[in-house]
């Protein structure tokens, strides 16, 4: 919109100007013509380079996307994240532990071995096992984190 203007408003000048030395007549018309002339080539020249500027600007190729992108730098996980979360939130809450964190952790324990119970042990059984009943209060305390981090460093031995 800028340039659109910037563009009108230069060529109503340079037609001012014609116009006025036409009257005047100072040199020859055919001279005024000439510089009218000239003026004018050069005004659209100016405008058809900053619309080829503009245009190469929002039109970058990939590889000059790439260059120009702002690096993001790199941060946690969204899965470490989540499970870091569901290990806070089961320390807390006897129901986040029953419906998150012991699925979560019977899975790991049966991706990494094919009799978990003889793996882990009772003690680590009785928090992971499947056929634990729900708690009666689903927002009594949670499993302690010493607890937690018992039975995640004997999934990690399996």
């Amino acid at each position: 919109m800028i340039q659109r203007r910037q563009i009108a408003v230069s060529a109503a000048v340079a037609t001012v100007a014609f116009v006025a030395l036409a009257g005047a007549r100072p040199i020859r018309l055919e001279t005024i013509a000439a510089g009218y002339a000239l003026a004018l080539a050069a005004i659209a020249l100016a405008a058809l380079t900053g619309a080829i500027r503009e245009s190469q600007q929002r039109n970058q190729s990939r590889f000059q996307q790439e260059l120009s992108r702002q690096t993001v730098p790199p941060g946690r996980p969204t899965e470490l994240i989540r499970v870091s979360r569901d290990l806070m939130l089961a320390s807390t809450s006897a129901g986040h532990a029953h419906e998150r964190l012991r699925p979560l952790l019977y899975g790991i324990a049966e991706a990494r071995s094919r009799h978990p119970r003889e793996a882990l042990g009772e003690e680590a059984w009785e928090l992971v096992r499947p056929d634990v009943p729900a708690p009666a209060d689903r927002n009594g305390p949670g499993v302690p984190l010493r607890r937690i981090r018992q039975v995640v460093e004997s999934l990690e031995h399996l």
